[in-house]
């Protein structure tokens, strides 16, 4: 897979002046090793991360706040005016950033280190699973690796270390051990320390003088305390001069005081850089999809894997949290968290490309936790943590300004306490694609599912909060109504695959046919000739249908599908809800949703609109190529490394959280399905 969707941008700060601090949420890149990432700015500055984990505070968010936030950015000299190329190498998450100038050209290259052997690997109960995951664990560098290399010519860098621990809210001690390191330095590599309450950093610097023939004076790395207006704890500055072939690593790391860390040279990183590659490399050629759109696939599904969380399997929904969904608006949710919702997607995917180890830890942690984490009446929460704790607390750090302004900033989710039946649904169809193209359920797993549908059948009339998670009025949401068929549904036909006994299977049945009945009629309005978001909401529409065909609740030339989704294709000033080629969830202006202020057109119902114009092609050939071209529409909205947020605005910027897993999900599963209907017409 090339790595050449680089985008070309000038380095001088003139992106952050232009946003006042901030750089779009579409100008990063994302990097990590499956216990946490990083989010890696157009002008090398990493502007997001949390440590050592993906829900763990950040050390570094001047994303949501430009002053208080902390920040790692290594760029050229201010009255240097470059230009930047961002791109990854290819076929892996290792990130490129390239300063050319008339005097230099300089590549910074970022990346969490990988083991090159490592397997995916989850808790099972077999002790010698339990030994090998704790070697892994131990082979498994937790550094932040960011090497810097002089191509051509002669350049001026600046690096500014500025941590803020606990999302910026406590101070820290900043220690330099060594004022000067160069080259000829035969000490120890750790430079720097910062020291907060729980965690701990080092800075390591290692410098190559390349051939060293006398050509260029080698680089040093002279680091100084700096106190910045805004911040808690001091930071580290140093001008440094990289000269061709020369290079300077910094690698961020926890300091274990009275350890005795070993020496970081450039022979290790180069290990690490190669190991890293390969290990990439090696993943991503599992990849069974061999489409058209070979090169968006890939990397989407290389950003899905960055959202796992090894130890247990889990995924998380995306890794950052409070990112405007509408920028000065209060719509900023914490998204570092597994949603039952994306099971059945995620699962299908892994399954179907050829990725069966992280399809079997992801229903491994599902199914765990759905056997486990049920309350005694039978519901199931509709999130975990990704160690699948339940109580997740929704917080306001009002301390942080927010991205441009946008507060409050929320860590937790209060949503993880909603009542959203459609969960029920998602995960049926999760355990029935396993069923299907993974492995067998397990008896256990279905004496748990019939406990969970006998209690569904107790909650079937009543109202939720459904997908969208509104925070005020419970409805007879049509899309928790389709889902809780799918429930029904999938419970029977596995118990009829399976040959598993169903004690309740009358109920059941009668349950899934009540309920279709009762959509045709409640949620349908024939004098609109089409589907609504409600029972109680009976002119509004909501993209969420769009998934009706995708789990074979309707066919998808039926022509109450086909109005309904041709209506959706129409613009918002003609009662649709496309835009530009972009799909929004519904109309803010006219559903009071409990949160208020406006938001982005979703990427996902965006994908899901492709999707299931795909379908339809398959009977009415017509919509196939404008699947295709809605298909290829909604690409080019996509980052300059294909990277999707949750959303885009109206003029066209991304919104929302990122990278969105859900997004990356109906992108792959629009694409499979385009080839699968274009083979078809061959």
């Amino acid at each position: 897979m090339s790595g050449n969707h680089g985008s070309t941008h000038a380095a001088d700060g003139h992106m952050r002046r232009a946003g006042g601090g901030y750089l779009p949420i579409e100008n990063y890149g994302l990097i990590g090793n499956m216990r946490t990432c990083a989010l890696v700015g157009m002008d090398g500055s990493v502007d997001f991360m949390c440590w050592p984990e993906f829900d763990s505070p950040t050390v570094f968010c001047r994303l949501l706040d430009k002053d208080k936030g902390g920040y790692f950015s290594i760029q050229p000299a201010k009255h240097l005016s470059c230009t930047t190329k961002q791109q990854y190498l290819p076929s892996s998450n290792i990130l490129q950033t390239r300063y050319i100038h008339e005097d230099g050209v300089i590549d910074l290259v970022d990346f969490f280190p990988r083991p090159k052997s490592a397997k995916v690997l989850f808790k099972g109960p077999k002790q010698s699973a339990y030994r090998e995951m704790k070697s892994v664990q131990e082979e498994l560098k937790k550094w932040l690796v960011r090497r810097v290399e002089c191509i051509r010519g002669r350049l001026q860098l600046e690096v500014e270390v500025f941590p803020a621990f606990e999302y910026a809210r406590e101070t820290h001690t900043t220690t330099i051990l060594q004022e000067n390191h160069s080259c000829s330095h035969s000490g120890a590599s750790k430079v720097v320390t910062f020291h907060g309450s729980r965690v701990q950093l080092q800075l390591d610097v290692s410098i190559d003088n390349g051939d060293d023939d006398g050509r260029f004076s080698p680089p040093s790395v002279s680091f100084k305390k700096v106190k910045r207006p805004g911040m808690l704890g001091e930071g580290v500055v140093a001008t440094i001069d990289v000269s061709e072939g020369q290079a300077v690593s910094f690698v961020l790391r926890n300091d274990l005081p009275n350890h005795i860390t070993p020496i970081i040279t450039s022979a290790v990183l180069d290990n690490q850089q190669h190991d890293t590659q390969t290990y990439w490399y090696n993943w991503i050629a599992n990849s069974k999809y061999k489409g058209r759109w070979r090169e968006v696939v890939s990397r989407s599904l290389m950003i899905l894997k960055l959202m796992t969380y090894e130890p247990t399997g889990a995924i998380i929904a995306a890794p950052t949290f409070s990112i405007p969904e509408d920028v000065g608006g209060v719509r900023n949710w914490d998204y570092r968290f597994s949603w039952v919702r994306d099971s059945s997607f995620t699962i299908y995917i892994l399954l179907r490309l050829g990725f069966t180890e992280e399809a079997d830890a992801y229903m491994d942690f599902i199914s765990e936790r759905f056997i486990k984490s049920r309350a005694a009446a039978g519901g199931l929460p509709i999130m975990f943590t990704i160690r699948g704790e339940t109580d997740i607390p929704e917080v306001e750090l009002n301390h942080l300004d927010g991205y441009k302004g946008s507060r409050p900033v929320r860590i937790g989710n209060g949503a993880a306490y909603h009542q959203q039946f459609d969960i029920y649904g998602e995960l049926m169809d999760a355990i029935y694609l396993y069923n299907k193209y993974g492995k067998p359920i397990h008896w256990d797993l279905w004496c748990s599912i019939r406990e969970m549908l006998d209690y569904v059948l107790t909650i079937k009339n009543d109202p939720d909060m459904s997908i969208w998670e509104v925070r005020n009025n419970k409805q007879n949401f049509v899309y928790s109504k389709v889902m809780l068929w799918v429930a029904f549904d999938r419970g029977l036909r596995l118990s009829e695959k399976r040959n598993f006994p169903c004690p309740n299977r009358a109920n059941w049945l009668a349950a899934r046919d009540g309920l279709y009945e009762e959509i045709m009629e409640k949620g349908y309005n024939k004098d609109m000739k089409c589907f609504v978001q409600s029972y109680e909401n009976r002119t509004m529409l909501d993209s969420s249908i769009l998934i009706a065909p995708l789990v074979f609740f309707i066919a998808p030339n039926d022509p109450r599908f086909l109005n309904t989704m041709d209506r959706i294709m129409l613009p918002p000033d003609k009662g649709g809800l496309t835009s530009t080629g972009l799909v929004y969830r519904y109309d803010t202006e006219l559903s009071e949703d409990g949160v208020g202020g406006r938001e982005g057109a979703f990427s996902m119902c965006t994908f899901w609109l492709v999707e299931a114009m795909t379908r339809a092609s398959v009977y009415e050939p017509a919509y196939l190529i404008r699947a295709i071209n809605l298909f290829e529409n909604m690409l080019s909205f996509s980052n300059h490394l294909m990277m999707f947020s949750e959303e885009i605005s109206r003029s066209g910027e991304q919104l929302g959280n990122t990278p969105q897993a859900f997004s990356h999900l109906a992108l792959i599963s629009a694409a499979f399905n385009l080839d699968r209907a274009s083979e078809f017409k061959k």
